[in-house]
């Protein structure tokens, strides 16, 4: 089954305002002139979750010689952040969207379904931000092990 096709695709990036681990302010326009891979995942310390962010880290220096930048962004509050990110020495930023607002503006808030029971909550999905703010890649219900070498490709491919 193909991926829908994304309508933030190709769109200014929406504004991203939030507290990360240490409590202190991240917005996304402060790192423009970057390109910035946010990440959206459902809940700190769970193995799918656990996998992709330890994923990010293991690739944060190549990343970063490559321009890149990265944001984790789950619903969970600053100090469950600060938990996740010292026990595994995240070097990047993972944000507290307690309220859920730029998850909705992302369209990544949704109604899920596990066991019969349907609740709401973040799907898997990434987004690719360019230097100059525009998202020129929505990844959907990614896989958290194969994740980053699919962005480190479209990073090389983008910068030619």
């Amino acid at each position: 089954m193909a991926a829908v096709k994304s309508t933030l695709e190709g769109k200014k990036a929406p504004a991203i305002k939030l507290l990360n681990q240490d409590e202190e302010q991240v917005e996304l326009k402060d790192l423009l002139g970057s390109y910035v891979v946010i990440f959206f995942y459902p809940k700190d310390m769970t193995p799918g979750c656990t996998t992709e962010a330890c994923s990010f880290q293991d690739n944060y220096r190549k990343l970063q010689n490559m321009g890149v930048e990265i944001l984790g962004i789950s619903c969970d509050d600053t100090s469950r952040h600060r938990k996740f990110a010292d026990k595994y020495k995240f070097k990047y930023d993972l944000l507290a969207d307690t309220e859920q607002k730029v998850v909705q503006k992302y369209g990544v808030w949704v109604e899920k379904n596990m066991y019969g029971k349907k609740y709401m909550g973040i799907r898997r999905d990434s987004f690719l931000v360019d230097p100059k703010g525009k998202i020129v890649k929505h990844y959907q219900k990614v896989k958290p092990a194969e994740h980053v070498a699919q962005v480190i490709a479209d990073v090389k491919e983008l910068q030619g």
